[in-house]
């Protein structure tokens, strides 16, 4: 017998949401019943990719009505896919009227916002679900697996350097993201890949932070200083923008005219300013200290100005040590205004000269042994359709699904709350140069 689809409302319908919009429809027990955006046109789009996929257009709501929109509409399901300082105004309302929810990383912003979506789901019992989808990338997946077997026996460091060029990286400062207020900096945005990967590679939780940030390449002053800043406000329309290499072209691409540049009339938001231009209030080049509760330590670096794009993560332990480095684009050419639809810069589609991905297995009085990997550099490295089999099920019920992703542990609230700390503590060392003991950031977490 078929059963009534579960009725969900995708809150946020810019670029990331696609990929729930798109994996909700093509599931059989899912049905986007409602959209809601402060933009009608982003929602417009979100309703054609639906009737693309032959499902019904959704009913569309502005944020203010997002409480009529979950009785009116008998939600089931929300998916928040907001700007991140906002996930709380519909994550707790959400959880407060009986739906599941499921969160775009990082959970929330800051400690007040997260505060308030550990009580809801403290007092309410409702299942939230934070969408870090690094953890279902198949590599990442076999380095838990070789850890947790004692590959290398106690883990007592961890090495990581994090590498976003300057195509993806100068892209969260043409942005909303450039603002520390609406994103939390790169420091707590990338908190839901990077910390949340080493939290769960350890299976431990962090206990101190310490770390300097600085904002060396991208806005004004050092763009100046270093002869990149060109003088324009946004890229569309602009002579000086022409040539620039750092510049997004909007109206080049389908999908990045329709959901930005055919949609600014209504709220003015725009997608591509200058990267050297002002105000930016976030860093661009951050280290950061982690030390863990069980004595293992952690030291990481993100640059976001690289030639390159990948990662370098080594842990030590007391058998040896483990190396994984990923390529994910090896170089970018100089191209003139940027022209693509965001999906290789936000890792929906592979990179251009992506490269491979090496672990290596060093244990103690053994030659060293090249792990085989299976890799995959579209679609967040394999993770975003395997971490949708996990959240709503295969996409053909009658097959199941991937077996990593089966029973995959997804990521709770305690979870988004433990990664978010360390991208907030790591802030707060940017502001005061001291270190910042977990507990006493998000006072409650051990106790809820």
């Amino acid at each position: 017998m078929s059963r009534t689809p579960l009725r969900a409302a995708v809150v946020g319908t810019g670029h990331r949401a696609r990929t729930f919009t798109r994996g909700l429809a093509a599931r059989p027990g899912h049905r986007v019943a409602a959209l809601c955006d402060p933009n009608p046109a982003r929602m417009a789009f979100h309703n054609r990719l639906l009737t693309a996929e032959g499902e019904p257009a959704a009913t569309t709501w502005e944020p203010r009505c997002f409480a009529d929109l979950l009785a009116e509409e008998d939600i089931d399901e929300v998916v928040v896919t907001t700007v991140d300082a906002a996930h709380d105004r519909y994550v707790v309302p959400a959880l407060r009227a009986g739906c599941r929810v499921v969160t775009e990383k990082p959970m929330t912003v800051d400690a007040e916002r997260c505060a308030r979506i550990l009580d809801a789901v403290r007092e309410t019992g409702n299942s939230l679900t934070v969408a870090f989808n690094y953890r279902f990338n198949p590599v990442h997946e076999k380095v838990r697996a070789l850890l947790a077997d004692g590959a290398i026996g106690e883990v007592l460091s961890v090495h990581f350097e994090w590498l976003l060029d300057t195509r993806h990286g100068a892209d969260y400062f043409r942005r909303w993201h450039r603002e520390k207020a609406l994103s939390g900096g790169l420091a707590v945005h990338k908190s839901g890949h990077h910390f949340d990967l080493v939290n769960w590679w350890l299976a431990d939780e962090p206990q101190e932070v310490f770390g300097y940030g600085r904002l060396g390449f991208y806005g004004p002053e050092a763009g100046r200083r270093h002869g990149l800043r060109r003088d324009y406000e946004r890229a569309h329309g602009a002579a000086r923008a022409a040539d620039d290499p750092f510049a997004l072209d909007l109206a080049s691409d389908d999908t990045l005219r329709a959901l930005y540049l055919d949609a600014e009339r209504h709220d003015g938001y725009l997608r591509d300013r200058n990267v050297f231009g002002g105000p930016v209030t976030i860093e661009d080049d951050m280290a950061v200290l982690v030390r863990y509760t069980r004595g293992a330590t952690m030291t990481y670096h993100l640059t976001a100005y690289s030639p390159w794009e990948g990662y370098r993560v080594m842990f030590n332990g007391s058998g040896g040590r483990l190396e994984l480095e990923v390529e994910e684009s090896r170089w970018q050419r100089p191209v003139t205004r940027v022209a693509s639809d965001s999906g290789a810069p936000h890792g929906d589609t592979a990179a251009e000269h992506a490269g491979g991905a090496r672990l290596t297995l060093r244990a103690l009085w053994k030659p060293p042994a090249d792990i085989p990997l299976d890799v995959d550099h579209e679609a967040h490295g394999g993770g975003d359709p395997r971490m949708l089999d996990a959240l709503f099920g295969p996409l053909d019920a009658g097959r199941a699904a991937d077996p990593g992703a089966a029973g995959h542990p997804t990521a709770t609230e305690r979870d988004g709350a433990l990664a978010l700390a360390v991208g907030l503590a790591a802030n707060r060392c940017f502001e005061t140069g001291r270190p910042v003991a977990v507990r006493d950031l998000i006072p409650g977490l051990w106790e809820r």
